[in-house]
């Protein structure tokens, strides 16, 4: 570890800490000395607590409420926190991306999308990633002063700290941008229980090989601990809403398994899913692209497949 200051912007929903973001920290210690911020409102004693643990040597707390959901602001207060650090990673959101980008403009640090690592080579940061829909993998070194660095879920093991860092408790205000848009309103969208789609480590997806009933496909889903996902063709015939797309114009997944249940494997699903740790897949045709890149294929009606590993893995447990 080096004494370079790596600030990691936290994930949060409401008090709750992302899984990600823990990721991102155990990443910042291998690289050097972690400063967690946290945005919004006040974190909680808890959620301080676990900054600690995995290593934060400051929490500093830009408390801008609802404010923070606009990207403009949001960049614009995180310049003025992260103003010590020559590294800022966040977990890969479509609005962290966008603020990313904003901060970049801003501060004149280099940045990286959707990496899936992160290391200090020759004084500079050096990020591995997947690119042209997970057909190649790239590194990619950052050659101004200061880098700014969105990571993809599962792609670190989180790890608490040998022992917990300090993790002073800061407060921190920038400049507030003038801006033309305004939050009126904060809506909160129902999703399913458990683990969002974009931070499982378990991913079981349906397509058009279910017909419309995803009842084994959730099933499955939950005997393994993961989250549902879906491809485009599912999502287009109504058979899922839209959040469980995955693919180059939906969620892109890095899960430690994915089960592509009835999905032929074209190429704007295979974008989104390719960087998957072990990839399996049940199809009754034996010639569907995804069999390409599983690493575990089954040729047979999912409906027949799945219930048998669903008994088999309720068993396992129970045994």
């Amino acid at each position: 570890m080096t004494d370079t200051m790596v600030t990691v912007l936290v994930e949060h929903r409401g008090n709750e800490i992302a899984q990600p973001t823990l990721e991102a920290l155990t990443l910042a210690r291998s690289i050097g000395r972690p400063i967690a911020v946290w945005m919004g409102e006040e974190p909680p004693a808890g959620a301080v607590t676990a900054l600690r643990e995995y290593g934060a040597e400051e929490v500093r707390v830009v408390a801008i409420g609802d404010r923070a959901r606009h990207s403009g602001t949001a960049a614009a207060v995180l310049a003025a926190a992260t103003a010590d650090s020559a590294i800022v990673l966040m977990v890969s959101t479509f609005f962290t991306k966008e603020v990313a980008t904003r901060l970049a403009i801003a501060t004149g640090a280099g940045v990286v999308v959707d990496a899936a690592g992160a290391a200090l080579v020759d004084g500079r940061v050096e990020t591995t990633q997947t690119v042209f829909a997970a057909t190649w993998n790239v590194r990619t070194r950052v050659n101004a002063d200061r880098a700014i660095v969105t990571l993809r879920p599962n792609t670190t093991q989180a790890a608490p700290a040998d022992r917990p860092a300090a993790g002073e408790v800061i407060s921190v205000m920038g400049m507030l941008p003038e801006v033309r848009e305004t939050v009126v309103s904060v809506t909160p969208v129902e999703r399913d229980a458990g683990v969002p789609l974009s931070e499982a480590a378990v991913v079981v997806a349906g397509g058009r090989g279910t017909r419309g009933d995803y009842t084994l496909v959730r099933e499955l889903a939950d005997v393994l601990g993961g989250a549902v996902g879906a491809s485009r063709d599912a999502i287009d015939e109504g058979w899922i809403s839209h959040e469980h797309m995955v693919g180059q114009t939906g969620v892109t997944v890095t899960p430690v398994l994915y089960v592509a249940c009835g999905i032929s494997g074209a190429v704007h699903h295979r974008g989104g899913m390719q960087a998957s740790g072990t990839i399996v897949a049940v199809n009754i045709d034996p010639d569907a692209p995804i069999f390409e890149i599983a690493d575990f294929g089954v040729v047979g009606d999912l409906g027949d497949v799945l219930p048998q590993a669903i008994e088999a893995l309720k068993a396992r447990r129970q045994g």
